[in-house]
């Protein structure tokens, strides 16, 4: 998305807002951008819907941000969408979306995903206990499974 120099200083300015934890002035900034198809405006107007931050707590408006920015392939959207379905917030629990959503995410390379991914296959939590694409999962964001066995014992 080719933003002109206004949008641009009014993401810059949401973002600042957003990071300062002003978040009543972070949505006037970046509501806009969401609308107008801007994925990480999408992604933090979903983050203060969900958590009602700034404004009163909008499940429905959160997920459809999410879904939004996730769509459009922004890996932390797709790590919030995943989350979403696995703990059930805003949407009803369904693991094999959260599944489908944290793939995407660690597919574009975001660590926490593949972990996610990985514990989930080790517990067999909303999945087919699978230790060996647990393993797979965990040497791919960068740990040694056999460090982390020896942490259980």
């Amino acid at each position: 998305m080719q933003l002109s120099d206004d949008d641009q200083m009014s993401f810059e300015s949401g973002v600042a807002a957003f990071e300062a934890k002003h978040f009543a002035r972070a949505m006037q900034f970046l509501y806009p951008l969401a609308e107008a198809g801007m994925a990480e405006a999408q992604y933090r107007v979903a983050i203060m819907c969900q958590n009602g931050l700034g404004v009163v707590r909008k499940p429905e408006e959160a997920v459809k941000w999410m879904r939004a920015a996730a769509e459009q392939g922004n890996p932390m959207a797709q790590h919030g969408l995943g989350f979403m379905y696995l703990e059930g917030d805003c949407v009803e629990k369904e693991a094999a979306q959260a599944v489908h959503w944290f793939e995407k995410a660690a597919e574009q390379g975001l660590a926490g995903s593949k972990t996610t991914l990985a514990l989930m296959y080790a517990q067999g939590s909303g999945v087919e206990k699978d230790p060996e694409a647990a393993r797979r999962w965990y040497l791919s964001a960068g740990f040694d499974p056999d460090e982390l066995d020896s942490l259980k014992g």
